[in-house]
C-alpha cells in the first residue's frame, strides 16, 4: 500500500543533524547510546504514529511520508524552510532585568529557559542589570535536519 495524505501512519525515527548528532529517536536503544534516554527519564520510546498531511509533525517530513510504503526505510533530508524555520529576531524578546527576577525567584542567568503562560519555551541569551534578552526561536531553527524512518504500518 503507497502511504497517501490521510493515512495513518506508524514510524520508527531517528532525528539527526547533518554531522550526526542525535536530537529525537522512537527507538530506545538509540536514545540511550546517543544520551537522550538520561535527559528524559519518564519518556517512552516507541513508535510514532502521525495522520499524512494533518500536521502533526514538521512539513518535510509530512510531505516525504507520501509515496512510501510499509517496511521502506528511508534518509529524508529536511531543509530549515520545511523544518522549524529560519531564527527570526522578532522572537528574541528584551524583558526588565527586576521584573523577571520577580517571576523568576531568581536573578536570571545566560543559558536558563523561561517558559511563558502560553507554553513558549526561550532561552535567556543575554543578561545585565537592566536588560534580559530571551530567544524564543526553536532550538532547531535554522538546521537541516536528517530522518531515519522506518514506515511500519499504514491504514
Amino acid at each position: 500500500m503507497t502511504i497517501e495524505s490521510g493515512d495513518a501512519v506508524s514510524l520508527e525515527y531517528v532525528g539527526k543533524l547533518p554531522d550526526g548528532t542525535v536530537f529525537d529517536t522512537s527507538r530506545q536503544d538509540v536514545a540511550e547510546e546517543a544520551g537522550l534516554a538520561e535527559s528524559q527519564p519518564d519518556r517512552d520510546y516507541e513508535p510514532l504514529t502521525v495522520e499524512v498531511g494533518a500536521g502533526t509533525v514538521i512539513e518535510g517530513l509530512d510531505e516525504a511520508l507520501v509515496g512510501m510504503e510499509v517496511g521502506d526505510e528511508e534518509s529524508i533530508e529536511i531543509p530549515p524552510e520545511k523544518a522549524y524555520g529560519e531564527p527570526s529576531e522578532d522572537l528574541v524578546r528584551e524583558h526588565d532585568t527586576e521584573q523577571l527576577r520577580e517571576v523568576l525567584g531568581d536573578d536570571p542567568a545566560v543559558g536558563m529557559y523561561v517558559q511563558t503562560q502560553q507554553g513558549g519555551l526561550g532561552e535567556i541569551v543575554d543578561a545585565n542589570d537592566e536588560t534580559v534578552r530571551i530567544d524564543f526561536n526553536h532550538q532547531l531553527a535554522g538546521e537541516t535536519l536528517i530522518f531515519d524512518v522506518e514506515i511500519l504500518d499504514a491504514n
